[in-house]
């Protein structure tokens, strides 16, 4: 099966522990919003956003139209926020799908306004307030007109109002809290026009775990709930990683010293050895610079990356490993025996970011979706739609839904 040859590996029960931890640094009554933006950070958007509801979430971020609605067609029905902006195209069907919408400006405001009324329904943004980001989001200063428009506006419903944290380590960052400061004295002017100002939400997953998750209603993790934060950051261990990644053996060769392997010949040989050939590449998201450095895990035991990463195929020295076969596993991501290679591992042979590669896994690499059948963490109202009709999903179910898995 293609599955086998190479895949990622999805854990659900580690999704969920790692929901259970952000609820507890979030606390009690903070509802979460989880990013599943990118296809959930190359974990799989239908999967990952089934198993969330399962747990409990009442909301879900997206970065794009085209991503809310692939949730919406496959039986979500929580509220879907698309946390960066869309086309004047894709509105029409965001209203009719009932998305949620940041909003950044007066023009935006007024054209969602004309098209609501004439489909007879109420668009439903949350305000984007730029506090330092300085990429989407309204300004401070002209942030408040636009939110008495919003009120004054029958065809507009203030669902929301946001912020993005331009700090990665979030309050342990100052221009973190700076944002926050702004953030709030914009909130406090914002109650003089309504009291009811929706789903307030700042922390991302950094801002979470830095002490700002319980100071707006709302939270919005992203990698945290993926098993990703940064080492400075308290917490990070107690986060499980939710995707593995493994391929096979393909072909094994015996080389003698000084037999060149790779594109550009840039290894060769120090000594005789034998030469695994994994069936993954840069195309499946394995950095080609992951070369620089990087390993694998087979039988327990770390063997070195050979030669470049080419496009389809990556070449691992496996002289040191006894009786080795073609079929059998390796892993990239993941653990095997006592052993274990992080994201943030590969990424850092890599010179890259771990999110990075999680989102550029391949449309190659099978998603195989385990556990799910226990949920750990408590439920949470939903107030800005009812959830219905959404079925307890386990993982082979999740499999089906996600139309990747083996």
């Amino acid at each position: 099966m293609d599955a086998k040859r190479v895949w990622a590996e999805i854990n659900l029960d580690a999704l969920g522990h790692n929901l259970a931890s952000i609820r507890q640094a979030a606390g009690a009554g903070v509802r979460i919003m989880l990013v599943v933006k990118a296809d959930a950070y190359g974990h799989g958007s239908v999967g990952i956003a089934h198993h969330a509801v399962r747990c409990g979430i009442g909301a879900l971020g997206v970065g794009t139209s085209a991503e809310a609605l692939e949730l919406r067609h496959a039986g979500i029905r929580v509220p879907i926020l698309v946390l960066g902006t869309v086309v004047d195209e894709e509105l029409r069907d965001c209203l009719g799908y009932d998305i949620h919408l940041g909003l950044h400006a007066g023009d935006r405001a007024r054209t969602l306004a004309e098209l609501a009324g004439r489909m007879n329904c109420k668009a439903k943004v949350h305000l984007n307030v730029d506090t330092g980001m300085g990429r989407l989001g309204i300004p401070p200063a002209r942030a408040l007109s636009l939110l008495e428009e919003i009120h004054a506006t029958p065809q507009l419903e203030l669902a929301g109002v946001m912020t993005h944290l331009a700090a990665t380590d979030g309050a342990q960052d100052p221009q973190g809290m700076l944002q926050s400061a702004v953030f709030d004295r914009f909130l406090a002017a914002a109650r003089t026009v309504t009291e009811d100002l929706g789903w307030v939400h700042l922390a991302n997953s950094a801002g979470i775990f830095t002490g700002l998750g319980d100071r707006y209603g709302t939270v919005r993790p992203g990698l945290a709930a993926y098993g990703v934060l940064p080492d400075s950051i308290d917490h990070a261990q107690e986060l499980r990683p939710v995707m593995g990644l493994r391929s096979q053996i393909v072909f094994l060769k015996d080389v003698p010293k000084g037999t060149p392997v790779g594109y550009a010949s840039t290894w060769k040989a120090p000594e005789a050895t034998r030469i695994a050939t994994l069936p993954i590449g840069y195309a499946d998201g394995l950095p080609w610079r992951a070369a620089e450095g990087g390993e694998v895990l087979i039988r327990g035991q770390r063997a070195p990356i050979v030669g470049r990463i080419s496009m389809d195929y990556t070449t691992v020295d496996v002289g040191h490993i006894r009786d080795i076969q073609v079929g059998e596993i390796a892993t990239l991501v993941g653990s095997d025996g006592g052993q274990s290679i992080s994201l943030a591992e590969l990424a850092n042979h890599a010179g890259t970011i771990p999110y990075e590669i999680s989102c550029s896994i391949g449309r190659r690499v099978s998603q195989l979706f385990v556990g799910g059948e226990q949920i750990a963490v408590p439920g949470q109202p939903a107030p800005l739609a009812t959830i219905a009709n959404i079925p307890s999903v386990s993982a082979s179910a999740a499999n089906a839904r996600a139309g990747r898995g083996v």
